[in-house]
């Protein structure tokens, strides 16, 4: 039986998780803060500032929908990806996705 070593690319999975998942929490608290000092009522009120809150409102959940489908995606990569594969197998991903 072939000896098993670290799957290079469940290893890139984890460092893209661990890489991605903070940087879609500082957008998400990003595109937060505008719109919670938005809904406030002291920056700017009246029927376009309704509509405009709409606007911003909807772009600030897609930014967030997006993020954690990004995250998901990565996760649920991760778990269909074995963490040891055989040495011939790790050169193998290694080429076909430019892993070092």
């Amino acid at each position: 039986m072939p000896a098993m070593v670290s799957n290079p690319l469940h290893e890139a999975l984890q460092h893209a998780i661990r890489t991605v998942g903070p940087m879609i929490e500082q957008i998400n608290s990003d595109v937060e803060r505008p719109c919670r000092m938005f809904r406030s009522g002291k920056v700017w009120t009246g029927p376009t500032a309704k509509h405009f809150d709409a606007q911003l409102n909807l772009f600030s959940t897609r930014a967030r929908t997006s993020g954690q489908a990004i995250m998901d995606e990565l996760r649920q990569l991760l778990g269909r990806t074995p963490s040891e594969v055989t040495e011939e197998e790790a050169d193998s991903i290694r080429r076909k996705y430019g892993i070092a």
